[in-house]
């Protein structure tokens, strides 16, 4: 994974999130946030990419929460 705290619309982004280790995804999600809040503040709206990935991500972590949860 890449040391630079925001990811670009330009910069490249995992096509399956499901095969992202949970360290990494995490790191991702905070590129993404951190590239949100920047494009907020600088451009006054977020990037559509930006927003699908954000959008990409939050999915990928639902779906990992239902399967680690134990069935009751």
């Amino acid at each position: 994974m890449t040391e630079k705290l925001h990811l670009s619309p330009e910069d490249e982004f995992p096509e399956d999130l499901s095969k992202v280790a949970d360290k990494d995804l995490q790191v991702l999600d905070s590129q993404v946030e951190r590239q949100l809040d920047y494009e907020y503040v600088v451009e006054g709206e977020p990037n559509p990419e930006t927003e699908f990935r954000h959008y990409d991500l939050d999915e990928e972590f639902e779906e990992r929460d239902k399967r680690d949860k134990p069935d009751t």
